[in-house]
């Protein structure tokens, strides 16, 4: 029989509750609250408060070409990144649990990326993806100017996607390769005596038992390229060439911390907020349906 705490007094539950209760507030409730505000007021050039400006800032915003522009190239970045990071995880988790020799040295090896810090990823691709000195110079002694990220806004993309994407194969391998462990052993064994290629076993018994981590990893990669991209986009292109990277939380931290327009980036945030909360119902209502929890 399971075991659990009572309290002969509420109250003493109550306090128990209270010190996490603060954390969510001080650090969830109360900043989401003041952006809304925010968002609603405009702030006067040397102080003073706030003014009511009601949904001005909103219609501004969505009125500007460059915020449009901006949500675009978000998704892409979102979409792009997110299906190249979990799609290599998987291959190298599914490789690395087929405990071939060396696997355990490559289960280790895989994990360091993400323990790297986004700028410090970032420098480093934006060395080994330079025109003039990187790896990639190759291909421009071939065909000069073919690989530019300073000018071609394609390029640049291409950049801060592969560095995301790299970060994100570490954070994507950890649970994949312990959903492929908790598979039992019979199965597979069974499923090879039976005379079932490599490609069958995957793709007939891990790939259904590993759907709940899979889906929990779209939901959060999904959220995190919205998030956890600035870092690598100010130190490899910062927004540029034209705007071609100048993805939604950049441009949210940009104007905020640079253009000082803190009621247009507070109102940039909340969109940001109702997009991802729109993306997670969307993929809860619709992907999860193909989930196999048993």
């Amino acid at each position: 029989m399971e075991k659990r705490t009572t309290f002969s007094k509420w109250s003493v539950g109550i306090l128990f509750a209270v010190p996490q209760l603060l954390l969510i507030f001080t650090f969830f409730y109360w900043p989401a609250g003041q952006a809304i505000y925010w968002s609603l007021t405009l702030q006067q050039p040397w102080g003073g408060g706030n003014i009511w400006v009601g949904l001005d800032n909103f219609r501004s915003i969505l009125a500007s070409a460059d915020y449009w522009n901006s949500v675009t190239i978000s998704i892409t970045f979102a979409a792009i990144s997110t299906g190249i990071a979990m799609g290599a995880a998987l291959v190298l988790a599914a490789l690395t649990d087929r405990q071939l020799r060396g696997s355990k040295f490559y289960s280790v090896v895989l994990i360091w990326p993400y323990g790297i810090a986004a700028p410090a990823s970032a420098m480093a691709f934006r060395f080994i993806l330079a025109p003039e000195a990187g790896l990639i110079s190759v291909v421009n002694q071939w065909w000069p100017g073919i690989w530019d990220p300073g000018l071609n806004g394609a390029d640049a993309m291409a950049c801060i996607i592969a560095a995301y994407s790299w970060k994100y194969i570490g954070y994507s391998f950890i649970f994949f390769l312990a959903a492929f462990q908790a598979i039992p052993r019979s199965l597979i064994e069974a499923a090879a005596m039976d005379g079932s290629s490599v490609l069958r076993r995957f793709w007939d018994i891990q790939f259904p038992l590993i759907t709940p981590t899979i889906f929990f990893l779209l939901v959060i990669n999904i959220t995190e390229s919205f998030q956890d991209s600035y870092g690598i986009v100010d130190i490899m292109t910062s927004g540029g060439p034209h705007n071609s990277t100048n993805l939604m939380v950049y441009k949210i931290i940009s104007d905020g911390f640079k253009g000082l327009d803190y009621s247009g980036a507070a109102a940039q945030s909340i969109v940001l907020m109702l997009l991802i909360i729109v993306l997670t119902i969307f993929q809860f209502r619709f992907i999860e349906r193909r989930v196999h929890y048993r």
